[in-house]
This record gives structure tokens, C-alpha cells and sequence, in this order.
């Protein structure tokens, strides 16, 4: 999977904030070399976050983020800069731009806010002061950087200065090995290690393409120098009986843990995609300490299941239809079930005794990790899609152990 083709979530995100007409949009476009966002001398123009996948040297893939102004005003104004701040979950690296024609007296309110937000969030970010080409007073810049308490950069969008700059200077914040160097699951195999994958082709499947966890897996796996095996449910056990060797691991889709389970020999690691996700966005502990919630649910308990894309939902959909089943069943309880898909995910969780989510791959280990720390503030227990079926089939144990093996062995060398 060439940088252009790289998943979304797995891209450094980068957005920039500041207030209306400050020039957002136009150094988005100055940065990207494209006319990505709509300019205008209009305040509030940019209504909307807008996100553009693009590579940007020298850091790599990158998700660029144009975001409303952070001083909108009014009920419309209220629910951009509500906007604004979600995207803040999700940011990996800020840039602040000041306007240069219209800061430099001005209270910086909306400015020291967003620094804070992004000190909480641990965001790392850079101050820019835009319009250069029409006003750069360095006594008023050194004024702001006081009041700031931050460095400020003058760049100007029209003329180009220091652009480049500014791109090397967002390059600096972010650490991109930790970022690109992280697996999902080769660091937990050895090359030539066969690994077999379980992926059910049903009519809640995508006609002519694999979902992206199963690429993702497949190209990790190739990554590793092992092999993967792709084969449905129906032919495991043929498949398995083929084989002059056992497979090193089975991933299978959690839909399927109880007939796998059944097939594959109990000296053959099991575990699922969506588990395997959970330890890549870095909430795999979390999960499996919230998943003993289930044991312990009344009628009327309130559930959360989310989801991080939005998406067509079949008639035996997992996250509305087939898990809330499976949760009455195991409970023998009639909970209520609430669902949330994409960025919609509350800030207030107060209500619920437990949250379900999905394994994640459509969204940032930052937006996971927000989404976590959210529930575990509010004493919320947060598990995932795989790890629930798995507990409430009794093979959660056996799902987990090849993980957790092979990462004491990794700590251990």
C-alpha cells in the first residue's frame, strides 16, 4: 500500500485553527499547493471541517484539516465551533493562525482558549501569524508572542513566505516513527509464519472488495514476511485439514468466534479482527477489563454501541442487530441499547453502564484514545465489538493469550 493509498486513520492529521477570515482556508491551499478549501473575504465561509488525504514532505501521509472559525457567533456560529472542538480529538499536530491585519490590538481570547485546549489534549502545535506580505510589526508580533507565551511565525498565503518553513516546522512536532512504525500485527509474528484468515462472505459483506481491517491485516502480515491464508467459515475445517502444517495464529471476524472456535485444534491460537484492533489503537486493556460489565447488567441499564464509520446497516446488522441479541441472551436482561456512528460520539456518558465500540479502523489512535479516556473519566466501562462476543461465548481468554504472549516475549528481547 503505496503513501496515496495509505487509510485515513492511519495518517498524521493536521488541522488548522483560528478565527473567522484569519486565512485558514488560504494557507490550507498555500500548504497543500491546491485549492482544497473555498476562500473568501466573507467570515465564516468554512462551515464545516474540511479533510483532505494527501502526502506532504517531508512528514508523509497526512490528513490536512480546514476547520470554522473558533469565534463564530449565534446558535448556527455556536454548533461550527462545536465542530471545531471535535476535531481537536482527533488532531495529531495544530497550527493557530493569527490574522495579521486584525490581531494585533485584539484580546486573544479565542487564541489563549485554544492554546489551552490544546495543552489538556497534549496537541503539539505552532503559532502563525498570516498576512505578512501586508503587516509584519515585529514589536507587535514580540507583543503576541508575550501574551501567548509562544513563538510566532509570519507566513503570508498570497506571497508564499515562509511556507516551507511552516511545513518543516509542523514536520518537527510530530514524532512519525511512533506513528508509522506502529503494526497491527507483524511484530507479533516471525517470517514465514503461517497465519490463516477467517473472513465470512455473507450478505452483509461488501460485493467485489475485502473491508479495510482484512486489507489492512493481509498487508501487515505480507509485511512480516509471512504468509496469510484467506478462507470463509464454510471451508475452514477443509482448509485446516489441508494444510501440512498448523497455522502459527487464526483472525478471524468476530461474527464468526463461535464456529471458528469450534473448528480450529486447541493448540491453535485464535483470536479476531476486531481484538486485534483494539491493541493497535491502544485500548485492548481497557476494553478487556470493561467487557465483565456484561456480567453484571439489569433491565433497563443503558448501552452505548458505536461505531467510527457510518455505513449502510444490512437487516442482521453486528452493531444494532446481532450484538444487543447476543447481550439479552447472555444477560437474560432487557437493556436498552442506544447506537452512535462516525463523529458522533457524546461527551456525556453519565447515562450509560456500559460502552460498546467498534474495532476502530476507520478512525486515529487519537480519536480512540479520546473516546477511552472519555468513558474511563466518567467511571464508564468502554470494551469493544470482538472482545464482548468473545467473553459472552467463554473463549475471551483463549482470544487474548497469543497477544499477550507474544508482547511479554517482545518486552522480554
Amino acid at each position: 500500500m503505496g503513501m496515496n493509498e495509505t487509510p485515513s486513520a492511519n495518517r498524521i492529521h493536521i488541522a488548522f485553527f483560528g478565527r473567522r477570515n484569519a486565512g485558514k482556508s488560504s494557507l490550507v491551499n498555500a500548504v497543500t499547493g491546491q485549492n482544497l478549501a473555498l476562500v473568501s473575504d466573507v467570515k465564516g465561509t468554512t462551515t464545516d471541517p474540511v479533510y483532505k488525504a494527501m502526502e506532504l514532505l517531508p512528514l508523509g501521509p497526512v490528513v490536512i484539516i480546514d476547520t470554522p472559525g473558533f469565534d463564530d457567533e449565534g446558535d448556527l456560529g455556536g454548533m461550527r465551533v462545536d465542530r471545531a472542538r471535535r476535531v481537536l480529538n482527533k488532531t495529531d499536530a495544530a497550527v493557530l493562525v493569527l490574522d495579521g491585519e486584525a490581531h494585533i490590538d485584539a484580546a486573544l481570547s479565542a487564541e489563549t482558549e485554544l492554546i489551552d485546549l490544546f495543552t489538556v489534549k497534549c496537541i503539539p502545535f505552532i503559532i502563525v501569524m498570516n498576512k505578512s506580505d501586508l503587516t509584519c510589526d515585529s514589536t507587535a508580533i514580540s507583543s503576541i508572542e508575550t501574551h501567548l507565551k509562544n513563538d510566532v511565525l509570519p507566513v503570508s498565503a498570497k506571497t508564499g513566505n515562509n511556507i516551507n518553513l511552516l511545513k518543516e516546522k509542523i514536520a518537527n512536532l510530530v514524532n512519525t516513527d511512533s506513528v508509522f512504525s506502529k503494526k497491527l500485527i507483524a511484530d507479533l509474528i516471525k517470517p514465514l509464519d503461517l497465519i490463516v484468515l477467517v473472513i465470512p462472505i455473507d450478505k452483509a459483506a461488501p460485493k467485489g472488495r475485502l473491508i479495510l481491517p482484512q486489507q489492512q491485516m493481509i498487508r501487515d502480515i505480507l509485511e512480516a514476511g509471512a504468509a496469510a491464508i484467506s478462507v470463509r467459515d464454510s471451508e475452514l475445517k477443509e482448509t485446516l485439514e489441508k494444510l501440512d502444517k498448523k497455522p502459527a495464529l487464526v483472525i478471524t471476524d468476530s461474527q464468526a468466534f463461535a464456529q471458528v472456535s469450534a473448528v480450529v485444534p486447541e493448540d491453535v491460537p485464535l483470536t479476531s479482527f476486531s481484538i486485534l484492533f483494539a491493541r493497535y489503537k491502544g485500548f485492548l486493556e481497557t476494553s478487556l477489563q470493561g467487557a465483565s460489565a456484561l456480567d453484571n447488567l439489569k433491565n433497563g441499564d443503558k448501552i452505548l454501541i458505536c461505531e467510527g464509520c457510518t455505513h449502510h446497516r444490512q437487516c442482521d446488522d453486528i452493531g444494532t442487530v446481532k450484538i444487543p441479541r447476543m447481550i439479552k441472551n447472555y444477560s437474560s436482561q432487557e437493556p436498552e441499547f442506544c447506537f452512535c456512528s462516525g463523529g458522533d460520539f457524546p461527551c456525556d456518558l453519565s447515562s450509560y453502564k456500559l460502552i460498546i465500540h467498534c474495532g476502530g479502523c476507520m478512525l486515529n489512535e487519537r480519536e480512540m484514545q479520546h473516546r477511552r479516556r472519555t468513558a474511563e473519566d466518567q467511571n464508564i466501562p468502554f470494551t469493544n465489538y470482538g472482545i464482548t462476543i468473545a467473553h459472552i461465548q467463554g473463549i475471551l481468554k483463549r482470544s487474548v493469550e497469543f497477544i499477550i504472549r507474544n508482547e511479554k516475549q517482545e518486552i522480554r528481547n
